[in-house]
């Protein structure tokens, strides 16, 4: 019997039988050596860098809108807190007289502490501000600056060119050496047979410029609750600057 081979030459595509290179069956081979994989660099070079995506960029975006923020709240938050305190706690006073001498100059700019007397006792010494008295006649003048000489429950006396409390001497450092207190012809004189007396919730108050000063010898002690604060600073002049 004669086989005859089929004819591929007609009409029909070939079909590759098993075995056959570029069959759809056979599985690929493995690399060849010295190949480079797709998306890999060259030996000896960096791989290249991947264009970030607007997916990744954003929330780095977000970050820095939302740091910005919060830095301007915090610094909102500061200036108004600053605001605060210099309106509640802290005043700068002129001084327009000479009442205050040597201590206080005319023209110096003292710091007053407004929360002071708030926190502790009015003290012996301090520098404070006030509102003017009822009376007194110190024109278009809000408030005085004067010395606390006198504390609640005590005795003032006039006599000698010198003040005493409670019947003794009072030491004062901060009048220049030879000043002398009379009460003479005062309002408030304080003679020895007539003492003057303190009030619970008020003080004494008096200049250092013991010759030219309206204080508690023509108006008497002041209430406590009239203190605006404590002079602690005085700003001006630079070359004067320092504490009181």
């Amino acid at each position: 019997m004669t086989f005859t081979a089929p004819n591929h030459d007609g009409p029909g595509p070939a079909q590759a039988g098993p075995g056959f290179v570029g069959s759809s069956s056979t599985p690929p081979g493995p690399p060849i050596a010295g190949s480079i994989p797709p998306g890999s660099a060259p030996p000896g070079e960096a791989a290249p860098t991947p264009i970030p995506t607007p997916a990744t960029a954003t929330p780095r975006n977000e970050n820095w809108k939302r740091s910005t923020v919060e830095w301007i709240l915090v610094i909102v938050g500061a200036l108004a807190i600053a605001f605060t305190l210099r309106a509640t706690s802290f005043q700068v006073f002129y001084i327009p007289s000479g009442s205050m001498e040597p201590t206080l100059q005319v023209g110096d700019r003292v710091v007053v502490n407004q929360w002071s007397y708030r926190l502790h006792d009015v003290n012996r010494g301090d520098i404070v501000v006030f509102s003017r008295p009822e009376g007194e006649s110190a024109v278009g003048v809000k408030d005085l600056i004067k010395r606390v000489v006198g504390l609640p429950g005590e005795t003032v006396t006039i006599a000698g060119n010198q003040v005493k409390i409670n019947g003794e001497v009072l030491d004062e450092p901060y009048l220049p050496l030879g000043t002398k207190t009379d009460g003479t012809g005062t309002p408030v004189p304080c003679a020895p047979a007539n003492p003057c007396h303190i009030p619970e919730g008020e003080v004494w108050v008096m200049g250092d410029n013991r010759a030219n000063s309206s204080d508690s010898r023509f108006f008497g002690p002041i209430p406590e609750s009239k203190i605006v604060g404590r002079a602690f600073l005085r700003l001006w002049p630079l070359g004067r600057l320092g504490g009181l």
